[in-house]
């Protein structure tokens, strides 16, 4: 059986169909010896056709039973399909294409009655010409819809044009409130002498709707009521793809969900409503989480936390933190954390979370020694899914020890800050920056001056290459206390440099500003600066350079007047499903001597 230029013959002066579906599947692994011939391994089609058969390019390994006779014949004869449409969708209308199996066309073989084995498989492909747009139109088009640069006359008639020009004619609509746009006609004709098609595709936008009721369509342990204030979804506004998305985007991120899709109605409700329904499936209530990290001379690093997701059956979070640092480290003593985090979704509007967060800490390093009490509640706008901004206020009471000697103080504060996070991947970025700006006025109560704490970091991130990419990192961090002298500012303000986080290679906190006789304290101004190359050597393992420079300086903002020391090294990387497992080894190359010739840093995911 010749498929190709005798079946294809029926397409001239003929209408076809414009939408050409097929399942992709999982592709049938075979034993059998199967080439594909008539086309050079040169022309990018080689490839397209090659990915679109379910015969080519397929492996079994050791562990597998090799395919039966039946499923390769199943397979060879649905190739037939699955390559007419690649040949179609690349303009080729008239080609020809012959699938043997051991010598027989694959199509005239009993799919009921195989060869008992199979041997050789052969594919040969017949291009043909290509077929070019000699009439290209669609109609109506929504104000401002952009259609394909390919669907014009002269160019490729390809089905993937045709299909993407059809999705792009609805959605324009769609996103202008005609939620009901469909194809109402199509007219395809293949000219095969001439070598064109004429394709002429008439869209039906339906009436302009607006947003009805939302409706809880399975049973869940949120409150029907708080699933509607956290999704927002505007009703009786005009319908928005956009903003369908954004209610469950919102529905998504508190946590409380392992599977969130809202649904349009196949029907139109009354005065031209589009009911909505959602289809919730609950997360489980509780989670449990433990991490560790080593870094020398730091020492081990061991977190843990509970969550519950659903606490009051409003998709309201309590998260438990636990933290031991410094463990067998030789800088300091040890340092704890414990902290609890409330967060309630949709407080105010579907867009801004109210948090209340409570934590004791003690820090017990080389310069200073901090036991603090924090409670803080505040808000959180999400402005978008990349851009977030807080605004809190707290109390901090403190007592501290460093090289001025024992304070305790009191503090009202008021945290604000924004966070910017284009990053693609959040462990293992390979485009896109990041900006954290955090800035606390804080009021004291009582055994500290007023003043202003802030903070930013930013991150960028651009990758060459495929095989074995290149990924370039760049990060600055700029810190400054605003208000109080260096003695009387809170020791736990101030800015150290050194260690994982500021500059590899050098011990944690090793760089302040020196007293003399030995002392050092904090600085009130700090910048920080990092730059990696990270090469993907195979698929599961990479290599990374870096180089970080820290300075701290006595002044509040920086003016060079300060100390700076820096470091580099080496790493590696190990891809796993939770993010990739980093090992660095870092040396000084500049600053005060510390008497440390290398630093190791152990830890999930990218350095930053």
């Amino acid at each position: 059986m010749k498929v190709g230029r005798a079946a294809l013959a029926v397409l001239k002066y003929v209408r076809v169909g414009v939408i050409v579906a097929f399942a992709s599947g999982s592709g049938v692994v075979l034993a059998a010896d199967v080439k594909l011939t008539g086309i050079s391994s040169d022309n990018d089609l080689f490839d397209i056709l090659s990915g679109g058969s379910l015969l080519v390019g397929q492996s079994i390994s050791e562990e597998e039973a090799k395919p039966s006779s039946a499923e390769i014949l199943a397979a060879a004869q649905a190739d037939y399909k699955r390559l007419l449409a690649v040949l179609y969708d690349n303009g080729y209308f008239s080609g020809a294409l012959t699938i043997t199996v051991d010598g027989r066309e694959a199509a005239s073989i009993s799919p009921v009655q195989p060869p008992a084995n199979i041997n050789k498989v052969i594919i040969d492909v017949e291009l043909g010409p290509k077929f070019k747009f000699d009439r290209a139109t669609i109609d109506p088009v929504a104000p401002g819809t952009e259609l394909p640069n390919g669907f014009a006359i002269g160019e490729t008639a390809s089905l993937g044009v045709l299909k993407q020009t059809v999705s792009t004619g609805i959605n324009g609509w769609r996103d202008a409130g005609y939620a009901k746009a469909e194809l109402a006609s199509q007219d395809l004709i293949a000219r095969h002498q001439e070598r064109t098609v004429s394709a002429d595709l008439r869209l039906n936008p339906g009436p302009k709707l607006r947003f009805g009721p939302l409706t809880v369509k399975d049973p869940s342990n949120v409150r029907t009521e708080r699933i509607l204030d956290i999704a927002g979804l505007p009703e009786g506004e005009v319908y928005s793809p956009e903003e369908l998305k954004l209610a469950t985007e919102r529905l998504r991120r508190t946590g409380a969900f392992n599977a969130v899709a809202l649904i349009e109605a196949g029907m139109i409700g009354p005065e031209d409503t589009l009911p909505i329904s959602a289809s919730l499936t609950d997360a489980p209530l509780h989670r449990f989480g433990f991490g560790a990290e080593y870094g020398d001379p730091d020492g081990l690093s061991l977190t843990v936390y509970w969550l519950n997701r659903n606490l009051f059956g409003g998709a309201e979070s309590l998260r438990i933190d636990g933290e031991i640092s410094g463990v067998e480290g030789a800088n300091g003593g040890t340092d704890y954390l414990l902290s609890a985090l409330f967060k309630r979704p949709a407080t105010f509007n579907e867009d801004t979370n109210f948090f209340a967060l409570a934590s004791i800490e003690q820090l017990d390093e080389v310069s200073y020694f901090s036991r603090q009490l924090d409670l803080v509640a505040g808000v959180e706008r999400i402005a978008s899914e990349e851009r977030t901004y807080r605004l809190g206020l707290g109390l901090r009471t403190a007592q501290t020890r460093d090289a001025f000697g024992e304070n305790r103080y009191t503090l009202l504060t008021l945290p604000t800050g924004a966070e910017f996070d284009y990053r693609d991947n959040e462990l293992d970025t390979k485009n896109g920056f990041y900006i954290d700006l955090a800035v606390m006025p804080f009021l004291a109560l009582s055994g500290a001056d007023d003043g202003v704490r802030s903070f930013v970091d930013a991150r960028a991130y651009k990758t060459f290459g495929t095989t074995r990419a290149v990924t370039f990192a760049l990060r600055g961090q700029l810190g400054s206390v605003l208000g109080p002298d260096l003695s009387v500012a809170p020791a736990d303000y101030l800015f150290y440099s050194g260690g994982g986080g500021t500059v590899r290679g050098q011990p944690y906190e090793s760089l302040g500003v020196d007293l003399g006789n030995g002392e050092t304290v904090g600085g009130r101004s700090f910048v920080g600066l990092s730059a990696e190359v990270r090469v993907q050597a195979t698929e599961s393992f990479g290599v990374v350079g870096f180089f970080d420079a820290g300075y701290i300086g006595e002044e509040e903002f920086y003016d060079g007047s300060g100390t700076t020391h820096s470091g580099a090294g080496l790493g590696i990387r190990y891809a796993t499903g939770i993010g990739p497992i980093r090992f660095d080894v870092g040396v000084p190359t500049s600053g005060p001597e510390t008497g440390d010739n290398f630093q190791i840093y152990i830890g999930i995911g990218q350095a930053f």
